[in-house]
């Protein structure tokens, strides 16, 4: 079992993280958020996230949470605060996007993952591959509670069946299902281009499921 959490760090303030923080402050956790700046150029942010919420720096952020979502591309060279997230589960949004972030040949070859990539540069941490094929404005648009018929569903990946668990109870608490799709060698199938990536807008369990079944290496990304 998880141990109990109580806050979540987010690194990253765009439109993902201030989603996902609107997200977890709804379900009853508290946020602390951090961008590439500075605490204080998050003011209006949030200011529009309420109680709840503080800004402070990425490692702050990383010390702060029980877990922590990391929504930001990822880079070769690693920028992230390796200590403050060692030990904790870390919820990788990132999506590899070549036109945006350079192309990484390994990614490109098939090779590795960009979320392997992610757990090489948190090496004692346990990252996860989570919101990656549903748009940020949907993350209230479409959550359903339990039970709901035809409920939508998203993936995880996983290297760690605790890190798994962790994500499977964040989507059920914010109104998703849960399609495990681990190890993090396997995030490819809900990529760009691929069939659950096509779906985003509403695909259930069994859709789901079916989608990253379908998946083809070599599919051009947008």
């Amino acid at each position: 079992m998880t141990a109990a959490i109580k806050t979540i760090g987010i690194i990253g303030a765009g439109e993902v993280g201030g989603q996902l923080a609107r997200a977890a402050l709804t379900s009853g956790y508290g946020v602390v958020i951090a961008n590439s700046r500075a605490p204080e150029t998050l003011t209006d942010l949030i200011e529009d996230l309420g109680p709840g919420a503080r800004a402070a720096t990425a490692s702050d952020a990383a010390a702060a949470g029980d877990i922590v979502i990391v929504a930001a591309p990822l880079s070769l060279t690693n920028t992230l605060p390796v200590d403050e997230l060692a030990g904790k589960v870390v919820l990788d949004t990132n999506n590899y996007m070549a036109w945006r972030d350079g192309h990484f040949p390994m990614v490109d070859s098939g090779e590795k993952t960009e979320h392997e990539l992610r757990q090489e540069h948190l090496p004692r941490s346990k990252v996860a591959k989570a919101f990656t094929h549903i748009q940020a404005p949907r993350l209230f648009l479409s959550a359903s509670p339990p039970g709901t018929p035809r409920r939508h569903a998203l993936s995880v990946s996983s290297d760690f069946p605790e890190a798994v668990e962790v994500v499977t109870r964040l989507y059920d608490e914010f109104g998703f299902d849960t399609v495990d799709n681990s190890p993090l060698r396997e995030s490819w199938r809900s990529g760009p281009g691929q069939p659950a990536w096509n779906a985003h807008a509403h695909q259930t369990l069994a859709e789901l499921a079916a989608n990253l079944a379908a998946a083809r290496r070599g599919i051009p990304r947008p």
